[in-house]
């Protein structure tokens, strides 16, 4: 059975981690692989994937999450690519569900889990109740609520191996964050990859975690330089795939 590589980039939050982890480990019933890109933590986070048997890398300092990513993928075994956020916590069935999704066809090259918070059209349209209660709602295979999108968001992104050999890793000059997933998927479709959201499949997602660390004004202005990037890059606005 194929090997699932789940990259997963933290930096300072090592609680967050930790949860994360524990429901990985809880939830996941597929062959399956961590590797925390720790972005230059304090906080023990080396000390405690050690003690874990998790692999790691450990940067020197905080390089975004785009680099974190990359440095993840260079050292991932899998057949299949995960990029996970450390704030989000998986529930039962998750993996086989997005993998039957993202195996559903040879055209398929990414796809992504609804969730609470996320924009988009990952977005849950029913109100938020609890993470038990919406895999109880969600968690049920069901191919017809797969949907065809332009875009997915970088919190949960399951993809194959000979798609990021095709396409690259991601894009670098968007760190520390923002519009890098944006661009993964542009680049995916260019290339005659489909993207499709797993409707069929809840995983919660905390938040903005990381960037609330900054004052609101500082990531309007690094949503807006970001977007500037992404648009003198392909000439094309990133809001039309939104």
């Amino acid at each position: 059975m194929q090997l699932t590589s789940i990259i997963i980039p933290t930096f300072n939050g090592l609680p967050l981690l930790k949860a994360c982890v524990t429901s990985i480990r809880q939830h996941t019933s597929v062959p399956y692989e961590i590797i925390v890109v720790d972005n230059g933590s304090v906080d023990g986070t080396s000390t405690y994937c050690r003690n874990e048997n998790i692999k790691f890398v450990a940067l020197p300092a905080n390089l975004g999450f785009p680099a974190a990513c990359n440095y993840g993928l260079l050292f991932a075994e899998g057949d299949s690519l995960m990029l996970l956020n450390n704030d989000t916590i998986v529930t039962p069935n998750w993996l086989p569900m997005l993998l039957n999704c993202l195996y559903s066809r040879e055209e398929v090259g990414m796809v992504g889990p609804v969730s609470n918070y996320v924009n988009g059209k990952q977005k849950i349209r029913v109100p938020f109740t609890g993470i038990s209660n919406m895999a109880h709602i969600y968690n049920h295979v069901n191919p017809r609520k797969w949907r065809e999108t332009k875009r997915l968001v970088g919190f949960c992104l399951l993809f194959k191996r000979k798609l990021v050999e095709q396409v690259g890793v991601l894009d670098e000059r968007f760190a520390p964050g923002y519009y890098e997933d944006d661009d993964f998927s542009y680049r995916a479709r260019l290339a005659g990859y489909q993207l499709l959201i797993a409707g069929d499949c809840f995983v919660y997602h905390r938040g903005s975690v990381s960037f609330r660390k900054n004052s609101r004004r500082s990531k309007l202005l690094l949503l807006r330089r970001n977007r500037k990037k992404f648009i003198h890059k392909w000439g094309v606005d990133p809001f039309q795939f939104i």
